[in-house]
């Protein structure tokens, strides 16, 4: 089959685009799946550099998430998956393949209404989403909500279920088209970080009392401003580190205001942890999905032999939602 491989870690040129081995039959619990469309996500650019590399056992291609048709199915696979099912599915690698081997407990039906290539983009930012700000922070109907790098793939997916939820949603973007695409998918209030303080505007607009919780790529280079942001009993969730891993922070403001500071990620969680995390999705927001209320925004799709360009595009960082490979 082909697959994209990381030849040696570096910049986007690493990534090259292989015939390899065929993939071993699907094991216990496992599915084979033809691979139609994956998701390109910023930790595969991450791993590409050679900093995130895949869990023990793992395939070594890159690739989060896809959607697809089972092909085969391994021994004890529940009954209500069959050959021929489309699906879309959370990996932990090798979504940039034509074949990927999926844990049977990672698998979802493709919503209603959406196409099988663009339901590859929602696996990991609706995994990443319902089990950091729902699952974990327990953000509930009438709390505020501040998203940074809101036009982002996690960012555009997190605005539409927030505000389906009842939620008041705040994003900070670094241009005035990728703020009117935020307001487009329901952002109540659109802070350009570039021209604008996030902390004086998020006060001003919640009458000085700040919001509920903060969803967060940018890690220590935020983290003063993020706790200066937050309300009494407010929830920092930390998900990337695009500035940075260390810092210098005042703590005295989460004594004063019972603040909490959550940090995970999804690709080295156990397989039940992960099947309980799809399972949760599948339930409560697969009905937002087939009803309308959530679309996925797929930016570009770009042909799997073009990986480098996506992985350009991706760090470019110009890009609003997802960006797509196609086998």
């Amino acid at each position: 089959m082909r697959a994209v491989a990381i030849a040696s870690p570096g910049g986007p040129e690493a990534l090259q685009v292989r015939e390899v081995e065929d993939l071993p039959a699907p094991g216990e619990g496992e599915v084979l799946v033809a691979v139609a469309a994956a998701g390109v996500n910023r930790a595969d650019t991450v791993q590409r550099q050679g900093r995130y590399p895949p869990p023990p056992g793992a395939s070594p291609y890159p690739g989060l998430e896809c959607s697809g048709t089972i092909l085969a199915l391994g021994a004890n696979v529940p009954p209500r998956w069959a050959v021929g099912d489309q699906v879309c599915a959370l990996l932990t690698g090798g979504g940039y393949a034509e074949k990927v081997v999926v844990p049977a407990g990672q698998l979802l039906p493709v919503p209603e209404g959406v196409s099988l290539a663009d339901a590859a983009g929602l696996p990991e930012v609706a995994c990443t989403v319902w089990s950091t700000v729902f699952m974990t922070s327990h953000l509930s109907p009438g709390e505020s909500f501040l998203i940074h790098g809101g036009s982002s793939g996690i960012g555009t997916f997190a605005i539409q279920i927030a505000k389906h939820l009842g939620v008041k949603v705040f994003v900070t973007a670094g241009s005035e088209e990728k703020l009117a695409a935020c307001k487009g998918l329901g952002a109540d209030v659109c802070i350009n970080y570039k021209t604008e303080d996030f902390v004086a505007r998020v006060k001003e607009e919640t009458n000085g009392k700040g919001v509920d919780v903060i969803l967060d790529n940018i890690g220590g280079s935020y983290l003063q401003r993020n706790l200066n942001s937050l309300a009494v009993d407010g929830r920092l969730f930390i998900i990337g580190f695009m500035g940075g891993t260390t810092t210098e922070v005042n703590l005295q403001a989460m004594l004063a205001r019972r603040l909490t500071i959550q940090a995970a990620g999804l690709r080295n969680r156990s397989l039940a942890n992960k099947a309980q995390i799809v399972s949760e999705v599948e339930k409560n927001v697969w009905p937002a999905v087939a009803s309308g209320k959530v679309k996925p925004v797929v930016y570009k799709t770009l042909p799997l032999s073009e990986a480098a360009e996506a992985h350009k595009l991706m760090e470019s960082s110009s890009h609003i939602g997802k960006i797509l490979l196609i086998p």
